[in-house]
């Protein structure tokens, strides 16, 4: 790729990704990788001269404790650096000066004090202090300082209990600070990493979606060639998108295998079949026309897709292998090696039977970007794990195939914006989050079909409602406004009344959470006169359920999901 790119080094900070993705939102391209690369590695990865800037992430660790720094080439290359947090303190060490332990922490909110109007700063301000200085709203979390600046550098900003909070050296474009601009509760972090990025590195934002198919599609015709290729289609956003995306590539080449495992929302096994099974291709470009054979479009423009996939309804395996099963991670881990096991016979089937010409010689997977970053810190230890992702396993080595992911640099926001710019479905592509277990974890305790049944047809009365209702003051759909809805099965029953008679049905909980990052959510304010709605509708409506509850519990302390 010929665009200009800012290189993230990764100390083991839980919220690198989140200064990746503002810089993505600012149209940059920009890569993350851990903070022991080489200084001969760094100095290969700007041989282009695309390399415009580094930033160091923060971490939990403290600089005189461990070994973590940066390589040295950082400060060699003649660009733009900024570190944050621990970015900073290491920058500040490894350049002369020193860190130590803080008697005072700072964790959260907290008030900062702009100073000496740097290229960095200048004119980003929340408020003035009474005496004139411009304060910043920011987020802290260290418990080390700075004490003693390098030579060079001057003090850019300050709180009372850590008078050297951000540090400049202009001459350098050296730059550190000791809160989180990535984070939301800085209210103005998106603009100073947007100074940094685009006036300080001049970086051209020329990283856009619409314009990334081409270079994609030539770059997946390119490692493909003229072979086969299988795909495992969810019907979620990731799998559908990549799907798209390789068949605008190499057409037939494709094939995909959609494994129906039971725990499905309502009619969503025929929806994946009908959206990618007939019709005209997704992303063809609009002044090309589709073929007039058999073309349809699908709901809010999309248009359905002639690729060739291959459905495999096991729902009656799974169910029995998760017989008797309550425990939450045995759920999981009993529904992933099935979908795995089953993958791989329906891949075998193919690549005996040679697929559509001469038999699958790539597995193409929906990995984005996010598990890549994850995977790769818990390769090097330098991030606490907070969870494995499957799709970044040995896989393919067991199938003897070779691997095509051709999202692996996207974060999920530019995998929604290139599957509208390919022509997929608006509905689907800005669908909330669905599980990989699906329902399996949506049902709390053992697995049984009557209670999917049951939950498949409130959450959909929950979602038709969510989508149809118009909050007034911004002209949206509930659904849009909230970040991730669903209805949760509780394996209780309770007494209740209908007409004159007794009843003794399952209760339903609903959840509604609004987010930015999914790191942390806050529960969602739905209307009383929504929630009544929904309420009524389902106990009216699903037999066997006669109470419905709603989630007011946030993230921290509660997970979003409830197993």
């Amino acid at each position: 790729m010929s665009h200009h790119k800012i290189l993230i080094l990764d100390f083991g900070s839980q919220v690198t990704q989140l200064i990746a993705r503002r810089i993505r939102e600012a149209h940059v391209y920009c890569e993350v990788h851990p903070c022991d690369v080489s200084s001969d590695w760094l100095r290969q990865f700007a041989a282009d001269g695309n390399l415009k800037g580094i930033i160091l992430s923060g971490g939990h660790a403290s600089v005189y404790d461990v070994d973590d720094r940066a390589p040295d080439a950082v400060f060699e290359l003649g660009v733009p650096v900024l570190g944050i947090c621990y970015g900073m303190q290491t920058m500040a060490q490894q350049l002369g000066g020193q860190v130590q332990g803080s008697n005072t922490r700072e964790f959260g909110y907290a008030e900062v004090r702009a100073h000496g109007h740097t290229a960095l700063l200048k004119d980003i301000q929340d408020f003035h202090a009474p005496e004139g200085h411009g304060m910043l709203k920011v987020w802290m979390s260290h418990g080390d300082k700075v004490t003693n600046l390098p030579e060079g550098f001057k003090v850019m900003a300050s709180t009372p209990s850590c008078p050297i909070a951000g540090m400049a050296d202009e001459a350098r474009r050296f730059y550190g600070v000791q809160f989180h601009p990535e984070v939301t509760h800085t209210v103005q972090g998106r603009a100073m990493l947007e100074r940094f990025v685009l006036d300080i590195c001049a970086a051209k934002p020329d990283w856009i979606m619409r314009d990334h198919i081409e270079e994609a599609v030539e770059k997946i015709r390119a490692q493909v060639g003229d072979e086969e290729v299988i795909l495992g289609l969810s019907g979620g956003v990731d799998s559908s998108v990549a799907a798209a995306l390789i068949h605008r590539a190499i057409g037939d080449q494709l094939t995909c295998v959609f494994v129906d495992h039971g725990l499905l929302r309502l009619n969503e096994g025929d929806m994946v079949m009908n959206m990618f099974a007939g019709g005209s291709s997704y992303g063809r470009p609009e002044d090309e026309p589709a073929p007039s054979e058999g073309s349809e479009r699908s709901e809010r423009g999309g248009k359905k897709n002639h690729a060739k996939v291959v459905r495999v309804d096991v729902s009656q395996l799974f169910l029995d292998a998760l017989k008797g099963v309550s425990d939450p991670e045995q759920k999981r881990k009993i529904i992933g090696k099935l979908f795995v096991d089953v993958f791989k016979a329906e891949a075998e089937k193919l690549k005996a039977s040679g697929a559509g010409h001469k038999g699958a010689t790539f597995l193409a997977q929906g990995t984005i970007y996010p598990d890549v970053i994850e995977s790769g810190g818990a390769k090097s230890k330098k991030a606490v794990v907070i969870k494995s992702h499957h799709n970044v396993g040995g896989l393919p080595e067991q199938l003897g195939l070779k691997l095509l992911e051709p999202l692996r640099d996207l974060f999920k926001d530019e995998v929604r914006e290139l599957g509208v710019a390919l022509g997929l479905p608006h509905d689907m592509v800005y669908r909330h989050p669905f599980p990989g277990p699906g329902l399996g974890v949506r049902i709390l305790g053992e697995i049984k079909k009557e209670y999917a049944d049951l939950l498949r047809q409130a959450d959909a009365i929950f979602i038709e409602e969510l989508r149809s209702t118009i909050e007034p003051n911004s002209g949206k759909s509930w659904y849009d406004l909230t970040s991730q809805a669903f209805t949760v099965f509780l394996p209780v029953k309770s007494v209740g009344v209908m007409g004159d008679g007794r009843t003794y049905d399952y209760v339903v909980a609903l959840r509604a959470v609004q987010t930015s990052d999914f790191m942390t959510a806050d529960w969602a304010e739905l209307p009383y006169a929504l929630l009544k709605k929904v309420s009524s509708r389902i106990i009216n409506e699903v037999r066997g359920i006669n109470r419905v509850t709603y989630d007011v519990s946030s993230k921290p302390p509660a997970t979003i999901e409830w197993e």
